[in-house]
This record gives C-alpha cells, structure tokens and sequence, in this order.
C-alpha cells in the first residue's frame, strides 16, 4: 500500500470513460485506453486488498465487435477474451491506485498462471455494466518484484458471469535490465 494512505472502506467517485480525469494513470497505463473497460473505480477496501470496477457493456470492444452474432445459436456476447484481459486491467488497477507500482518508474506486470477460469452467464451487450471485484489472496510485496495472487468475480444484472484465480509478477526494469532478462533472472 502507498504510504501514508488509508484504505479501509475508502469509497471513490464516478470516474468519466475511461479514467479520463487522471491525464497521469492514463500516461502509466501499458495499453491504449481503449481497451482498459473501466469507467469507475467504485470501491477499494481491506487496505486494498479488495477492489470493485464497473465495466459498461454498451461501448464497442474487441473481438466482442467481430462477432458473427445468431439471435439463436451465437447470441452478441462479451467475449470471454475481453473478460480475461479486463482482469489484467484490473491488476493494473490496484497495481497503481494501491500499491503505488508505476509503469514510468520501471513497474511492468505480467501474468503468470491462470488458476481457475470459470465463464457463468453469456452476457449480451447494452445498458447494464458488469461489476469487476479483484480480491488479493497473496502477495509478497519486494523492492524489484512483487508476485500476487487474484480472486476475480465479474457480476451482470446480480447474477455471477466470470470467476476466476490468476497469478501475476510485477518486477522493476531498467536500461541495464531489460524485462526478458529480468524474468530469466
């Protein structure tokens, strides 16, 4: 956790689509805005080892926007493509907000393991957004890396649409380290 910051219970604003209020998340974020999903940080709780993300539907996202729909046999749906890259977004999330990581200080996450993916309810596009919560289950915070451990659960209209367990390395890169050394080393 950043110092000097309490998180418990700490409940935040509406954000505008995506994060556009904060010019400095959107400069660190590793992919183009486009594709981050979000357009809330709701909640942030247990000194942030719990996080809450809404996630519209109704906005165009790929592989989602590519599909052949049938009203009956391949309903328009979220891809389960785009539910398994907004996790990594989420990490990115509570990467920045919580545990201060910066991409322009040499901060890079990658996955590692995908534990357990469990897709629940085909969720068709529209007015109604997916609630994304990220719950930290282990994390061993390091002055060059941090490894930590996930529980996702994605809700649409109430009902569970995504659950998960993934695994990710946060490591710091340099100039003299790269970061394909870096996960050599």
């Amino acid at each position: 956790m950043a110092a000097g910051r309490d998180m418990r219970a700490l409940m935040l604003p509406a954000l505008p689509h995506p994060f556009a209020h904060d010019a400095d998340f959107l400069a660190d974020l590793p992919y183009d805005p486009s594709v981050l999903f979000f357009d809330q940080l709701s909640v942030v709780q247990n000194d942030g080892d719990l996080l809450v993300c809404r996630m519209p539907t109704d906005r165009e996202m790929p592989i989602t926007s590519a599909q052949r729909a049938h009203p009956v046999r391949h309903p328009r749906h979220v891809a389960g493509a785009v539910m398994v890259h907004a996790t990594g977004m989420l990490g990115f999330v509570h990467a920045y907000y919580v545990l201060g990581l910066r991409h322009r200080d040499g901060w890079i996450g990658y996955g590692t393991h995908i534990h357990r993916v469990v897709f629940r309810k085909l969720v068709q596009p529209g007015p109604s957004p997916i609630e994304a919560q990220c719950k930290i289950l282990k994390k061993r915070i390091g002055a060059a890396r941090c490894f930590l451990r996930y529980e996702f659960e994605f809700k649409h209209e109430g009902q569970l649409c995504y659950e998960g367990e993934q695994s990710a390395m946060w490591i710091k890169v340099d100039e003299a380290t790269p970061i394909l050394d870096a996960l050599r080393g």
